[in-house]
C-alpha cells in the first residue's frame, strides 16, 4: 500500500481548501489517501465533532467520505477529474466517533461505460462494513480536467 501525494497542495493560494481532503482546513476532514492495489482507501479517525447522534458518525459526514474516496479513485485510477452524478447509500450500523477510533474507507471501480464510472465504496470500522455507497463519477476529458479543473495529474509518494 502506497500514499497517494496530493495534487492540490500546490492550489492552496488558488484557493484550494476541500472540506474532505485539505489539510489546512480547519472545519475539514483532512483526509488522505493510499493506492492498494485496484483500490483507494482512506483511514480516519471520526472524532466527536463529527457525530450526528450520541457517539455516532453523522450520515451526511459519511456521505462526505465515500464521495471523496471515489474522487480519489478517478484522480489516481483514470489520471483525470470528474463529478459526482450520482451517490447511493446504504447505512447499515451506526460508527462510533472518538479520538481512538479509525475507520477504513475503500473504493474500487465497478464498471466502466464511455465517460462513466461505476463505483462501490465502503466504511469499515473493525473489520465489519457499516456503510456502503454506489457512486457515479462523470469523467472529464484530460484536456478538460488540466483546463478547468488544474488538474495535473496523482501521483504516488516516493
Amino acid at each position: 500500500m502506497k500514499k497517494i501525494k496530493n495534487p492540490w497542495l500546490e492550489l492552496t493560494d488558488k484557493g484550494y481548501n476541500c472540506f474532505a481532503c485539505a489539510p489546512h482546513n480547519p472545519c475539514g476532514l483532512k483526509m488522505e489517501f493510499y493506492e492498494d492495489g485496484d483500490d483507494i482507501v482512506s483511514f480516519w479517525t471520526p472524532d466527536d465533532n463529527f457525530q450526528g447522534w450520541f457517539n455516532t458518525l453523522h450520515g451526511g459526514i459519511q456521505a462526505t467520505l465515500i464521495d471523496e474516496a471515489s474522487g480519489w479513485l478517478i484522480s489516481r485510477k483514470f489520471q483525470t477529474s470528474g463529478m459526482t452524478t450520482n451517490l447511493n447509500i446504504k447505512y447499515k450500523k451506526p460508527i462510533p466517533t472518538g479520538k481512538d477510533i479509525k475507520i477504513e474507507v475503500r473504493a474500487r471501480v465497478k464498471e466502466v461505460k464511455r465517460n462513466f464510472v461505476f463505483i462501490e465504496t465502503t466504511i469499515s470500522h473493525e473489520s465489519t462494513v457499516c456503510s456502503t455507497g454506489e457512486v457515479t463519477f462523470y469523467c472529464f476529458s484530460k484536456e478538460v480536467a488540466e483546463r478547468d479543473f488544474m488538474f495535473k495529474g496523482c501521483e504516488l509518494e516516493e
